[in-house]
């Protein structure tokens, strides 16, 4: 599937340029950075939210929200939380992390295998 000529890959890369390029008062860019230089979470389509960074399995509205978010805690550290499950739940903190590395890691490692490239469309075409 294609938006305005382009394949799902050449949005989500697009995507993070953006991201990657936001100022220092939207997103801690050392929080990009770290996910970013994991190469699995490259293929999602990432947001940024009150300074957390989120990912979606496609790249228009409604995103998916089932790949865990990073939050930088109040106390120090990093919380790894996810926003949804598939069940229904809500907002469930996989884990409080002290480095980025490791809350890079732990999202990595949350995601099921199979998951991704994110698709062009919204969740409808994903779920």
């Amino acid at each position: 599937m294609q938006a305005g000529g382009q394949a799902a890959p050449e949005v989500v890369a697009l995507k993070w340029r953006s991201v990657r390029a936001l100022s220092a008062e939207m997103i801690d860019h050392d929080m990009v950075e770290a996910v970013y230089a994991q190469p699995r979470m490259r293929q999602f389509f990432p947001l940024v939210s009150h300074g957390s960074l989120q990912f979606s399995r496609c790249t228009e509205f409604p995103w998916t929200n089932d790949i865990p978010a990073l939050f930088p805690s109040a106390g120090g550290g990093f919380v790894v939380i996810r926003m949804w499950e598939p069940n229904g739940s809500e907002r469930q903190q996989v884990g409080w992390v002290k480095t980025l590395e490791e809350a890079a890691a732990l999202i990595v490692a949350e995601i099921p295998a199979g998951w991704g490239p994110a698709v062009h469309g919204t969740a409808d075409d994903v779920y």
